[in-house]
């Protein structure tokens, strides 16, 4: 079976040479490097995703050229030592080469662009940074004439929105949104069910949690330039966009939140998050409402995040719990735990890493493969404004409902109308206070 599954990724490798793509990660935390305040990340990404993928991805003849960016150089020695402990020690035929921004023991904000010099038009960037900087790193790589996958949520704000699918179409380039609950079995089989099967929409309700431990490893930024709704109702939001595209569309925003725990460690953000969204039904003008619940103050249980929802259409309904899929692993020394290796699988095949079919995966080789596509003219980068990638371009509505979720916040609870330009439209162009 070893020298069947080598023989195959030297076949592979082979076809796929003249594809290769050339990779810049921004970001060196939890989700590209499983590395957080100079150890291995305690969550389920110890071995982190981004860069574990890239280099399997390498491995497998699909990308070339690595490199990462950060702000501080001093944790470069750490990580590399983390990498080779966590992937290079763990996997065959890992090649961790990186060039990395900016250089060991400096501190340089603005590295990304330094970085983006260094790349050419054509090549990825994979941007896991905190939520208000998205903007601005994007935008510079898009201006190079990179593709784009930035983790949800893109931005912020829906003029930023507008502004990078303005750059990313004058520069002909693809940009999406990593949202790997796309690729999920479960979440896309609910999707084609809704669609097809459930009839308009009524109700949804969708909740995800991390523990409490998770405001330590995002202290630099919960609170100060994002909230937890941002972070975590940015998936089902996306979910139920991707569901209802061109069938419903969001026209109001209520949001409202739970608060104490982490005022009481001294940081001023809520520990809860709702958001109540009125969906209108295009075809006969009936409204739904879905609810999005996120927070980042659970205790510790058998799953890093709970995450579950329930949709209801006017012919059934759905219940997905994705946190248990039926598999626990009690082991010596470790917490009992309920396990996904849908997401990812860390565990290897003969020594090597055999996590390809996994969505967390599955979802930047899907892009990486899109990208390599646009490159040699295949493709081009609005054919994947078809759904199978959560493009910049078909992902406003998600953008708005964060955005407004925000406003109502710090407007003391007070509804948010998500404007159109016509009644069939479904990009939301503004966003104003609801009036009684």
């Amino acid at each position: 079976a070893a020298f069947i599954f080598i023989n195959t990724f030297i076949f592979t490798a082979a076809i796929m040479s003249d594809k290769k793509v050339d990779v810049l990660m921004v970001g060196t935390g939890e989700y590209t490097t499983g590395y957080v305040g100079g150890t291995k990340s305690d969550s389920d990404k110890g071995a982190g995703v981004v860069a574990l993928t890239m280099f399997d991805l390498r491995r497998r003849g699909k990308v070339d050229r690595v490199a990462m960016c950060g702000v501080n150089g001093k944790k470069f020695p750490g990580i590399r030592t983390h990498m080779k402990r966590c992937i290079e020690d763990v996997y065959n035929e890992m090649d961790l080469t990186c060039d990395t921004f900016p250089k060991d023991g400096e501190v340089n904000p603005k590295s990304y662009v330094d970085a983006c010099a260094s790349c050419k038009p054509g090549d990825v960037a994979v941007i896991f940074t905190p939520d208000d900087t998205h903007f601005d790193i994007a935008l510079e790589c898009i201006n190079k004439g990179m593709h784009v996958m930035v983790t949800k949520p893109i931005v912020q704000t829906l003029a930023d929105h507008k502004k990078l699918a303005e750059a990313a179409k004058a520069k002909n380039v693809l940009v999406g949104v990593e949202v790997h609950k796309r690729l999920d079995p479960f979440y896309a089989d609910a999707r084609d069910r809704a669609r097809s099967e459930l009839g308009n929409f009524q109700y949804m309700y969708a909740y995800m949690s991390q523990p409490k431990h998770q405001l330590d490893t995002f202290k630099a930024w919960a609170g100060k330039s994002s909230d937890i709704s941002y972070y975590l109702n940015s998936h089902h939001v996306d979910l139920t966009e991707w569901i209802l595209a061109g069938i419903a569309r969001p026209i109001r925003v209520t949001a409202t939140a739970s608060t104490g725990v982490a005022k009481a460690r001294g940081m001023n953000t809520e520990d809860s998050i709702t958001l109540t969204v009125q969906w209108q039904n295009l075809g006969d003008k009936s409204v739904g409402c879905g609810v999005y619940t996120s927070s980042w103050v659970a205790p510790k249980s058998d799953v890093h995040s709970q995450q579950r929802f329930f949709y209801m259409g006017t012919n059934g309904e759905i219940n997905v719990d994705q946190a248990h899929r039926g598999c626990t692993v009690g082991q010596d020394g470790k917490p009992f735990a309920s396990v996904n290796p849908l997401f990812m699988k860390y565990t290897p095949t003969n020594g090597y890493f055999s996590g390809q079919s996994a969505y967390g995966v599955k979802s930047f080789e899907n892009f990486i493969d899109a990208c390599a596509a646009c490159n040699n003219g295949t493709k081009k980068p609005d054919d994947f404004d078809d759904g199978s990638i959560a493009t910049v371009h078909t992902t406003f509505q998600g953008t708005a409902i964060l955005e407004a979720g925000r406003m109502s916040l710090d407007a003391d609870g007070q509804p948010m109308d998500l404007i159109y330009e016509s009644d069939t439209e479904m990009h939301p162009t503004e966003i104003k206070a609801h009036t009684f």
